[in-house]
């Protein structure tokens, strides 16, 4: 199936309530980089938080390939900042930042196999035992970034150690592939209705002041979200792929 119609597909999935989409118990959310959790994620933790469930947050990446060339905020400094925002972000979503796990493998090089891969699938499993975590989410496989397709393997790597919890996958990037790229078959899972956190989703996009404003002005070559595509994910439903071989 070309992306194009995949994501259209993905945009009519069934909408479903929390209970269908997760199980009955907590949830695990693996980001590749700071601010993914947000941007695919965002208002699924906030309604998991609103109905009291135990949310946990495994950040792949150190973030710190997004300012390369910043005198301001060289890599270590540049480390702190993001994992700083994301705390920010996960506690206006209602989550517990202590409750985030960052591994800081290295971002644009984070591995799909291996000792590194596999050390961050058991961080994965440990974090879905600690929440009892009927299901785990992370970022869609064909996403165009490769940190994106390695944080979709670990989980690959981590669920045989997490028999019964469901996997999910949502697309972040995927908008940006060439329309006739080739990803499968028909998309199947859920949609589930996050129009209630909207706007708490879009603050806690926002609190990654790093990704979404010219805080590191000293980088010309800087990445920086473009408000097409915060707009986009920000929308009243968020799309989740489900994955069963």
């Amino acid at each position: 199936m070309r992306a194009d119609a995949f994501l259209a597909a993905a945009d009519t999935l069934p909408l479903a309530s929390l209970d269908t989409l997760v199980g009955p118990g907590g949830l695990v959310v693996v980001a590749p980089h700071p601010d993914d959790e947000s941007l695919g994620c965002g208002g699924l933790i906030a309604a998991a938080r609103a109905e009291g469930r135990d949310v946990r947050l495994v950040v792949v990446s150190d973030g710190c390939g997004s300012h390369t060339h910043s005198a301001l905020y060289p890599p270590e400094k540049l480390r702190t900042l993001r994992e700083d925002e994301t705390r920010r972000a996960v506690a206006v979503l209602g989550m517990d930042p202590a409750r985030v796990t960052f591994l800081r493998l290295p971002d644009a090089h984070v591995p799909s196999d291996g000792h590194r891969a596999e050390a961050a699938a058991l961080a994965v499993a440990e974090a879905a035992r600690a929440c009892v975590a009927s299901a785990v989410f992370v970022t869609w496989r064909h996403d165009p970034h490769c940190d994106h397709k390695a944080a979709a393997a670990i989980v690959g790597l981590a669920r045989p150690r997490m028999p019964g919890v469901r996997t999910y996958e949502y697309p972040v990037w995927g908008w940006t592939l060439p329309p006739e790229t080739e990803v499968g078959g028909a998309p199947q899972g859920l949609r589930l209705d996050v129009s209630a956190f909207s706007a708490i989703k879009a603050k806690a996009v926002y609190a990654h002041e790093s990704q979404t404003t010219d805080l590191i002005h000293d980088d010309p070559t800087g990445f920086r979200l473009e408000p097409a595509m915060i707009d986009r994910l920000c929308g009243p439903s968020e799309r989740f792929v489900a994955i069963t071989e």
